[in-house]
């Protein structure tokens, strides 16, 4: 099998990938769920394409996060649920009728006007939707109620943010920076609980707990969490980065060094770092 240009050879690919007798074992096995985290990273590498201006990695990280709606539409289609065909179907359908002033007649000449024709067409959209989810049995919808503006499309740390930020509107929020530190020692504590207890489900509540209460204090401190973990994350490849050359001058590697001694390598970083300003 070749390369192409055509969509419906990477439609075949991937069907042949997911073939129960002559597949590929790892793709066989794959679920929505599973597949959820390589989607959601593949947008990221997307964007990061993008930030740095490379059209060489856009091109194929663009690939890379179509290959993931097609491996979602191949599952769905194997459930009986939808194919592809219909996923194309659905946006086209949407944008037409969300653009009525470029594919029919309308009236909507302005961007304002533009504006509130799509607003008004997504209310209408949101309606319907509701309407199929109510026959399809599916009564929780988290785009209800206050918080329902806060889309749980988010990265889970931008959505407690966003989640705090809105439930503060109406005066659910603390009062100050300290009674939040005094949070964090508490739910610290619980997850010292749930550890000693052994249930992971458990520990993995307290441990969302903890992040939740870190995010709002980062939000009380007007230091943006997100931002503030990009920081912390740079500072850790330098530091490592650090630790890889040290031991790569000495003629060692990561893999033969001990922990003690890179350890030592990160605080001589560390004191470089405050050297340095």
């Amino acid at each position: 099998m070749e390369a192409s240009k055509d969509i419906s050879r990477l439609i075949k690919i991937m069907a042949e990938l997911r073939n129960p007798e002559t597949g590929c074992p790892w793709d066989i096995v794959q679920t929505f769920e599973t597949i959820k985290p390589y989607t959601i990273e593949e947008a990221y590498e997307v964007s990061d394409a993008i930030e740095r201006n490379d059209m060489d990695d856009l091109c194929e990280e663009l690939g890379d996060l179509l290959l993931q709606v097609v491996f979602h539409a191949r599952m769905a289609e194997e459930a009986g649920e939808f194919s592809f065909g219909d996923v194309v179907e659905a946006i086209t359908r949407k944008m037409i009728r969300r653009h009525p002033h470029v594919f029919a007649r309308s009236e909507a000449d302005t961007p304002d006007a533009v504006k509130k024709q799509w607003d008004d067409i997504k209310q209408a959209e949101k309606r319907e939707r509701a309407e199929r989810r109510a026959k399809r049995g599916i009564t929780e919808d988290f785009r209800a109620g206050f918080l329902g503006s806060v889309q749980r499309s988010f990265p889970a740390l931008t959505e407690a943010l966003k989640l705090q930020e809105r439930a503060a509107k109406v005066g659910f929020d603390w009062s100050a920076p300290e009674p939040i530190l005094d949070k964090i020692e508490e739910e610290i504590g619980e997850l010292r609980v749930a550890l000693a207890e052994g249930d992971q489900a458990k520990v993995r509540d307290e441990l969302g707990d903890l992040i939740f209460a870190v995010v709002n204090i980062g939000r009380h401190v007007k230091a943006d969490p997100e931002d503030s973990l990009r920081g912390t994350n740079t500072k850790f490849r330098r530091r490592f980065n650090h630790i890889e050359t040290i031991l790569d001058a000495e003629g060692g590697t990561l893999e033969a060094a001990s922990l003690e001694r890179m350890e030592e390598i990160w605080q001589a970083a560390k004191a470089i770092e405050r050297q340095l300003g």
